[in-house]
C-alpha cells in the first residue's frame, strides 16, 4: 500500500522538493481510499512530527494538494482518475488542518500566499497572490457545482462537449427544490457522496474557530467564512440555497414506507447533517453589532433607503434575512417541524423510521431563520404551526432535563422560547387544544399547549439538575410573556404554579441567594396578568390561589429582622422540594460524548442583559420602555453584575461589590442578607391585586360551604366561574412583556455551543479528536 510506505518517509528531515511529483503524487493516486482509511494511515503524531521535524514538507504537502483541488476544478474533473485525486485530496486536508490550527505558528499558513503556486505556475500574475485559504475555498465552492461529479449534467451527449465549469450558471444545478428552485434533480448517491466528502472539508476549513479561546469580541470574525460568503465566491447563492432546501426538503420517514429504511441505506442523511452543520457556522454572525433594521422595518440608515437596507457581507446571513415568499417560509417551516418532530413520531412504531441525530443543529438553524428574518419569526407566529415547533422544544426540554452532558440544549431550546414568548401572538397560540399525546412523563392532563408548556417548565425546575438554576428566570420570564393571553388554565397547571410559588417563597429560599427573590416576582406578575386580563376563564388559577391564601399572607408578613433571617436561613430541611439554587462549578460533558466532550459552555448572560421591556398598550402595539434607575449608577459597573430581573424596583443591577450598602459581606467574601435588603425588595411585592382578591372571595366561598355543608370542589369552582371581580380590584397595571434583545454574550455562547455540537457529532472520522481544541474544555468521559 503506497500511502502508508510515503507516510513515514515524509517524516524524513530533508526537504522533498516540490516539483518531485513522484514523491507527492503517491499521497492521492492511491484509488480504494475512504476518509477513514486516510486517518487511519495518517495517525496524529505522525503529522505533529512533521510540523515540528520537517515544516517544509508540510508546506509542500498542503499547497500541492491546493494545487490538485484546484486543477481539478479548473478542468472540471471529467475522468474517474481525476475524481479520485480530488476526493483523496479533499480527505487528507480534512485529516491535516486541524493540526495546522492548534499551532498558532502555523495558523497564519493559509493566509500567505505560496510562491509559483498560482494557477500559472511560475508567472506572478494578481491570480497568483491568492493567499491558500482562498484559493482552497474557491476551488471547494466550484466543486460543489461540477456536472457529473457533484451535479447532474445538463448535456446529454458524450464528454467532448462536457459543459466548461467557467462558463455554467450554477444557479441552475441548485441540489434540491425549495427556496428559490422548482425542479428536483434525480437522487443520485454518488453525487451525495462526493458533496458530503467536499462539505467536510469546508467544515474543516471553517474550524479554527475552535482552536481560539471564546472572547466576547464580536469584531473576531472567522476568516474563511468571511471569505467563503463574501463576493469572492460566485457560487454564494447557488449554495446557500442547496444547503438550506437538502435540510428542508428531507425526509427521513423513508418516503411514507414504514421500515423502509432497513432496506435501503440512506445516502441523503449524511449529507443533510453536514450541509446542516455547514450552514449553521457560515451563519455565525454577531446580529447585536449589525445595524439591523428597527420595529418598523426602517433602519437606522439614510432616508434615501427606499428598499431593504444592504444588509451584513456575509452573504448567506444576508441571503437568509432576504427570504420573504410565504410559500418559501412555508417550505422551510414544515421541513424544520418534520425533522425535529422525528424523534417524537419514534415511539408509535418502534424503529418504523430512521431516527436522526441533528436535532440540535435544527435548533441552531431555527434561531438564526428567528433572529436574523423577522419576516420569518412573524410568519411562524401567525398561524398554529408554531405549535409544531413548541412541543418538539418542550419534549427535548423534558427529557434532557436530568442528563448534565445536555446542558446547552436545554439552553437553546429556552432561549427559542424565549424570544417567541416576546411577540403577542404566541401566548394567543397556546391556547390552542394539546390533543396530540407525545409520550412524555408528565401528568396526565385534559387542556392546552399552555398547560403542557408549564407542567413542562415545573418539571425543569423541580426535577431538573443543579447546573439549569440560571436558566429558572428565564422559564418564568417566559411564563409571565404569555400570561396576559391565557384563556383557561387546567388545575393540574394552576396547581403546578402555585407550588412554585410555596417553594420558592420559603424563607430559607428567599434568604439563601441575592437573586431568589426574583423568582417570587415573576411568579407574583404571572398572578396578576391573568386575575387583571383572563379573570373570566381562569376559575381553575383563582380556586388554586384561594387554596395557598397561606402563602400571600406569608410573603405579606415576611419577617426582616436580623434573628428572623439567620432562623429562615436554617430551615433548610422544611422547603416543599429539592429546589436549590447554589451554583455546582461540577464540569460535565455534553450530549452524544463518544469519545470526549466540550464541557462548561461559556456562561449565559443574565436575564436582565437578555431582555428588554417593552410595554404594551391599549392597542396591542409594543413600546420600548428605557430601564428606569431610581439611583445613580455605581461606579465602576463592570459585567459582573448580578442579574436583575425585577421591573418593579428603581435599583439598578449592581455588580457584586457594590451590593454592600443593602448587604454585608462576610469576612469569607460570601454574601449575607440584612434586614435592608430584604425591605428594600418585600416593600415592592406586588400582592395588591391578591389579596384584594382574597378580601372579596374568601368570605364567599366559606359561606358557600358552610351554608351548603359541602367540600365538593366542583360547586365552589361553578361559583367562582360565575362571579365577577369587576370594579373590584386594582386598576390593572399595564402589561410588561420582556423581549429578547440579542447581545456579544449570547452570540459568544452560540458559538461555543454550536462548536461543541459539531466536535460531537463528527466522530467517524473523529476530525478534531485529541487536537488542542481551545474554545471549550473537553472532559474525558
Amino acid at each position: 500500500n503506497g500511502s502508508s510506505a510515503s507516510v513515514t518517509m515524509f517524516v524524513s528531515p530533508q526537504p522533498v522538493e516540490a516539483t518531485d511529483d513522484a514523491f507527492w503524487d503517491q499521497f492521492w493516486a492511491d484509488t480504494a481510499t475512504s476518509v477513514q482509511d486516510v486517518f487511519a494511515l495518517v495517525p496524529a503524531a505522525e503529522i505533529r512530527a512533521v510540523r515540528e521535524e520537517s515544516p517544509s514538507n508540510l508546506a509542500t504537502l498542503c499547497y500541492k494538494a491546493v494545487e490538485k483541488l484546484v486543477q481539478g476544478a479548473e478542468s472540471g474533473c471529467h475522468t474517474e482518475k481525476e475524481r479520485q485525486i480530488v476526493l483523496n485530496c479533499c480527505r487528507l486536508l480534512t485529516r491535516i488542518l486541524p493540526y495546522i490550527f492548534e499551532d498558532p505558528d502555523w495558523r497564519g499558513f493559509f493566509w500567505s500566499t505560496v510562491p509559483g503556486a498560482g494557477r500559472g505556475g511560475g508567472d506572478e500574475d494578481d491570480e497568483n497572490a491568492r493567499p491558500l485559504a482562498e484559493s482552497l475555498l474557491l476551488a471547494v465552492a466550484d466543486l460543489l457545482f461540477c456536472p457529473d461529479f457533484t451535479v447532474q449534467s445538463h448535456r446529454r451527449n458524450t464528454v467532448d462537449t462536457a459543459e466548461d465549469i467557467h462558463s455554467i450558471d450554477s444557479c441552475e444545478y441548485i441540489w434540491e427544490a425549495g427556496v428559490g428552485f422548482a425542479h428536483s434533480p434525480q437522487p443520485n448517491y454518488i453525487h451525495d457522496l462526493n458533496r458530503t466528502e467536499l462539505l467536510k472539508l469546508l467544515l474543516t476549513c471553517f474550524s479554527e474557530a475552535m482552536y481560539l479561546p471564546p472572547s466576547s469580541d464580536s469584531s473576531n470574525t472567522n476568516p474563511w467564512v468571511q471569505f467563503f460568503c463574501s463576493t469572492e465566491n460566485r457560487h454564494a447563492l447557488p449554495l446557500f440555497t442547496s444547503l438550506l432546501n437538502v435540510v428542508c426538503a428531507y425526509d427521513p420517514v423513508g418516503y411514507g414506507i414504514p421500515y423502509n429504511h432497513l432496506l435501503f441505506s440512506d445516502y441523503r442523511e449524511p449529507l443533510v447533517e453536514e450541509a446542516a452543520q455547514v450552514l449553521i457556522v457560515t451563519l455565525d454572525y454577531d446580529s447585536s453589532t449589525s445595524s439591523s433594521p428597527t420595529v418598523d422595518g426602517t433602519t437606522t440608515g439614510t432616508a434615501m433607503d427606499d428598499v431593504d437596507p444592504p444588509g451584513p457581507d456575509n452573504l448567506f446571513v444576508n441571503y437568509l434575512s432576504r427570504i420573504h415568499r410565504e410559500e418559501d417560509f412555508q417550505f422551510i417551516l414544515k421541513g424544520v417541524a418534520r425533522l425535529l418532530s422525528n424523534p417524537l413520531v419514534q415511539t408509535y412504531l418502534p424503529n418504523s423510521a430512521k431516527k436522526i441525530q441533528f436535532h440540535q443543529e435544527l435548533l441552531v438553524l431555527f434561531w438564526k431563520l428567528c433572529d436574523f428574518n423577522k419576516k420569518f419569526l412573524f410568519f411562524v407566529l401567525k398561524s398554529s404551526d408554531v405549535l409544531d415547533i413548541l412541543v418538539p422544544i418542550l419534549y427535548f426540554l423534558n427529557d434532557a432535563r436530568a442528563d448534565q452532558s445536555r446542558v446547552g440544549l436545554m439552553h437553546i431550546g429556552v432561549f427559542i422560547l424565549l424570544l417567541l414568548s416576546g411577540e403577542r401572538n404566541f401566548g394567543v397560540r397556546l391556547n390552542k387544544p394539546y390533543s396530540v399525546r407525545v409520550p412524555m412523563d408528565i401528568p396526565v392532563f385534559t387542556g392546552t399547549h399552555a398547560d403542557l408548556l408549564i407542567i413542562v417548565f415545573h418539571k425543569i425546575i423541580t426535577s431538573g439538575h443543579q447546573r439549569l438554576q440560571p436558566l429558572f428566570d428565564c422559564l418564568l420570564t417566559i411564563v409571565v410573556n404569555v400570561s396576559p393571553y391565557l384563556k383557561s388554565l387546567s388545575m393540574v397547571a394552576a396547581n403546578k404554579l402555585l407550588h412554585l410559588l410555596e417553594a420558592f417563597s420559603t424563607t430559607w429560599f428567599l434568604f439563601s441567594a441575592v437573586q431568589n427573590h426574583h423568582l417570587v416576582f415573576f411568579l407574583l406578575e404571572v398572578f396578576n396578568n391573568i386575575i387583571q386580563y383572563q379573570f373570566d376563564g381562569n376559575s381553575n388559577l383563582v380556586y388554586a390561589v384561594i387554596r395557598k391564601r397561606n402563602v400571600f399572607h406569608q410573603l405579606a408578613n415576611l419577617p426582616t429582622d436580623s434573628q428572623s433571617i439567620q432562623k429562615g436561613l436554617q430551615r433548610k430541611k422544611k422547603t416543599p422540594e429539592p429546589i436549590s439554587r447554589t451554583n455546582s462549578q461540577d464540569g460535565v460533558s455534553m450530549e452524544g460524548s463518544r469519545p470526549a466532550a466540550p464541557a462548561d459552555l461559556v456562561a449565559t448572560p443574565g436575564i436582565d442583559k437578555l431582555t428588554e421591556k417593552s410595554q404594551v398598550s391599549e392597542d396591542g402595539t409594543m413600546r420600548s420602555l428605557e430601564p428606569e434607575s431610581s439611583q445613580p449608577p455605581p461606579q465602576g459597573n463592570s459585567p459582573s453584575a448580578v442579574s436583575d430581573g425585577e421591573p418593579w424596583s428603581g435599583e439598578a443591577s449592581h455588580p457584586r461589590r457594590d451590593r454592600r450598602r443593602l448587604s454585608s459581606a462576610s469576612s469569607s467574601g460570601q454574601w449575607t442578607p440584612t434586614p435592608d435588603w430584604v425591605m428594600s425588595w418585600k416593600s415592592k411585592l406586588p400582592l395588591q391585586t391578591i389579596m384584594r382578591l382574597l378580601q372579596v372571595l374568601v368570605p364567599q366561598v366559606e359561606k358557600i360551604c358552610i351554608d351548603k355543608g359541602l367540600t365538593d370542589e366542583s360547586e365552589i369552582l361553578k361559583f367562582l366561574q360565575h362571579g365577577t371581580l369587576v370594579g373590584l380590584l386594582p386598576v390593572p397595571h399595564p402589561i410588561l412583556i420582556r423581549k429578547y434583545q440579542a447581545n456579544s454574550g449570547t452570540a459568544m455562547w452560540f458559538r461555543t455551543y454550536m462548536w461543541g455540537v459539531i466536535y460531537l457529532r463528527n466522530v467517524d472520522p473523529p476530525i478534531w479528536y485529541d487536537t488542542d481544541v481551545k474554545l471549550f474544555e473537553i472532559q474525558r468521559v
